[in-house]
């Protein structure tokens, strides 16, 4: 693993810029063994410190690759033996009233499934797996996220694939555990226009705000209500950044400032940057979001990203943002050196 900058919170994080060739990262992560894709993050409230990066190497003899926050592979925990595992995401408290897991997910691509695993222990608690798409011509499914709804505790995966309909593209389902400990899916909805132009793989879930984002990627990015069960569930509520992208809109996360703002942040993979929206749109519109910023990295081509919106980690001040990179590699930066990059200063937790 290569610590590129040791950094401390009272560094301003534009000494990390470089006009030329984008923000430099705080960490890289230890190589995949063949292609990196999707991260995703999963905090330790006891003990940040012990928190956990997966990450997605998408091959036909692929993993899961777990990290430290300083990108060292802990190799007790990656999963090996996956059929091109596509996108990872992690939620907390699944099934409150039985068993209370955290889990991780992950769209196993090549056996058209799901895999879940407890945290932090990546214990599977999927009895070998969860077909994805029953029915379909194409059930090849690549991007995922997660949903809890805020009224009752309900976990639900939204998952998307490479290919599919206008208006049924994305299946959602309802996870559910039996007596056992081990979860099932149910299928409630099918959703999400398509433009017909390339694919969607990228989602994103907003849990606080109930919206879910997905890349359209010659499009834009989608939004829709994540509740399946909200009169307007089938509605598109907006498309962000029609023309924002250098080709395609890509990886999408979201930086949450606790107070109902905060940032939608979108891959221009082809452009070696980020796109940023205001998460709570305009003071019109709560569904318009206009693009506010554009920050360089070093991460190259990158499809994936997460972050941690949490003032948790002092290495990385104002919270951890983490990006694929075609080098086979995750870049570890700090929201602060996003927010403080050229352009716009945006708000942080460190502020």
């Amino acid at each position: 693993m290569r610590s590129l900058i040791l950094v401390s919170v009272l560094i301003l994080s534009s000494c990390f810029y470089s006009h030329e060739t984008g923000i430099r990262p705080i960490n890289v992560s230890d190589p995949v063994a063949h292609d990196s894709d999707d991260p995703a993050i999963w905090i330790d409230s006891a003990t940040p410190g012990n928190s956990l990066i997966l990450g997605t190497d998408k091959s036909s003899d692929g993993a899961l690759y777990v990290y430290d926050i300083q990108g060292n592979e802990i190799p007790g925990l990656t999963v090996s033996g996956l059929d091109t595992p596509n996108n990872v995401d992690v939620e907390y408290g699944l099934d409150p009233s039985g068993f209370d897991y955290d889990i991780a997910v992950v769209t196993e691509r090549g056996r058209q499934q799901l895999r879940i695993y407890s945290l932090p222990g990546m214990v599977p608690i999927d009895n070998g797996g969860i077909p994805m798409f029953l029915g379909e011509s194409n059930r090849n499914c690549m991007g995922i996220s997660l949903y809890k709804r805020p009224g009752d505790g309900e976990i639900f995966a939204v998952v998307s694939r490479n290919g599919g309909p206008s208006g049924s593209y994305l299946w959602q389902y309802r996870l559910d555990v039996d007596g056992s400990g081990i979860v099932s899916a149910a299928h409630v909805r099918s959703f999400g226009l398509f433009s017909d132009r390339s694919q969607i793989e990228s989602v994103a879930v907003d849990d606080e705000l109930g919206f879910i984002y997905y890349s359209d990627e010659l499009a834009g990015v989608r939004k829709y209500h994540a509740d399946p069960d909200h009169p307007d569930a089938d509605i598109q509520l907006a498309l962000l950044g029609p023309r924002d992208f250098t080709r395609e809109s890509e990886g999408i996360s979201v930086y949450d400032l606790g107070d109902g703002t905060g940032y939608i942040i979108v891959s221009d993979q082809k452009g070696n940057s980020f796109n940023m929206y205001p998460r709570e749109g305009t003071t019109a519109n709560a569904h318009e979001h206009p693009l506010i910023k554009r920050v360089d990295v070093r991460a190259e081509d990158s499809d994936g990203n997460e972050i941690a919106s949490t003032a948790a980690f002092p290495l990385y001040p104002g919270g951890l943002f983490v990006a694929m990179s075609t080098d086979r590699t995750f870049h570890y930066y700090a929201w602060d050196q996003i927010a403080n990059a050229p352009g716009e200063i945006l708000r942080s937790f460190s502020d």
